[in-house]
Parts: structure tokens; C-alpha cells; sequence
């Protein structure tokens, strides 16, 4: 796959706006307890990092990474911890901190594995949605933005390692 070109679909300001909320949004729910926020490696790291500056709540931040994609554009269906927690979750209140929910197969995988860990409450926050490719329903706490089924680049995400530091979020043309 070669791409041709990326039309901006979110601009750099359009989600700076949209995080501020949710991290107003967040806040208002947990007050002063504290919360885990764990995120999902490579793509959520930017999305984490600015979200957890506007949480007034006090924040800690473990990473993951959960593989289910390879070097392709869709998912393989199979999931893999690739990295773990380095800490235990029992008893905290825990966020998970997901760049994009597509099929859900990962998503729902590892929400089930970390309720077996104990958790206090487990809430999911994305910053895109695509209820186009959902096959496995997964309840989502927190949505940034609901995008149709196209293939995205930018603030995180990527293709093949490519273009997670673009400052916004666009859909990706391919070369024919």
C-alpha cells in the first residue's frame, strides 16, 4: 500500500478542544480520588499524555501494549499482550486509555483480562470511535470522536510506524 494522500479529517485544534473536555469530563467523575490511567502503546501515548494534564483528579499512568495489527490496516483478530503493567491494579480506580476502538476484539479482550486483576472501577476512554467495524461489542466511557470507516493517520496513529507525529488526524488516500 502506497499513500497518495492525507486529507485532514480533525484538526490540531479540533482536539485539543475535544480533550480539554474529557479531561473536564473525567474529573467531575472521579473528584479526588485518584486514578490509574493505563495506556495502550504506541498509538494512545499522545492522546494519554494531553489527557492526563487537564485531569484534576490525581492521575498515575502505567503503559500496555496489545497487539492485533502487525504491519496492515485491519485487524488480524488476534490479540497479544505485548508489554504488561508493571504494577498492580487491585483496588485502584483504572481508565484505560485507548487512540481507536475499530472492531473491539482488542479492546474487549483486554478489558476482561484486567477485571480478573481487581480493579476498584475499569472505565474505557478513546479518542476516535468506529461503530462501523464493531464485532464485539465493547462499552466505551469516554468518546473523543465517532469517524466512519476509513483508514486514519496522525496523533498517534499510525501506518507502519509512519505519520503518529502528525498534529492532527486524517483519512488516508492509497495510490492506485
Amino acid at each position: 500500500m502506497k499513500i497518495k494522500k492525507i486529507n485532514v479529517h480533525l484538526t490540531e485544534e479540533q482536539i485539543e478542544q475535544r480533550v480539554r473536555e474529557l479531561g473536564a469530563e473525567i474529573s467531575k467523575v472521579y473528584g479526588d480520588e485518584p486514578v490509574c490511567l493505563i495506556c495502550i502503546l504506541k498509538g494512545s501515548v499522545f492522546f494519554t499524555c494531553e489527557l492526563a494534564k487537564r485531569i484534576t483528579s490525581p492521575v498515575e499512568i502505567e503503559f500496555m501494549s496489545v497487539s492485533s495489527y502487525g504491519s496492515g490496516t485491519s485487524s488480524s483478530g488476534v490479540v497479544r499482550i505485548v508489554n504488561d503493567l508493571g504494577t498492580s491494579i487491585e483496588g485502584k480506580n483504572v481508565l484505560v486509555i485507548e487512540d481507536i476502538i475499530d472492531s473491539g476484539r482488542t479492546l474487549s479482550y483486554l478489558l476482561e483480562n484486567l477485571k480478573t486483576r481487581n480493579p476498584k472501577t475499569l472505565r474505557l476512554c478513546t479518542l476516535l470511535d468506529k461503530p462501523d467495524r464493531r464485532v464485539v461489542d465493547v462499552n466505551v466511557d469516554y468518546v473523543g470522536f465517532v469517524i466512519p470507516d476509513e483508514f486514519v493517520v496522525g496523533y498517534g496513529l499510525d501506518y507502519d510506524q509512519k505519520y503518529r507525529n502528525l498534529p492532527y488526524i486524517g483519512f488516508v488516500e492509497i495510490e492506485e
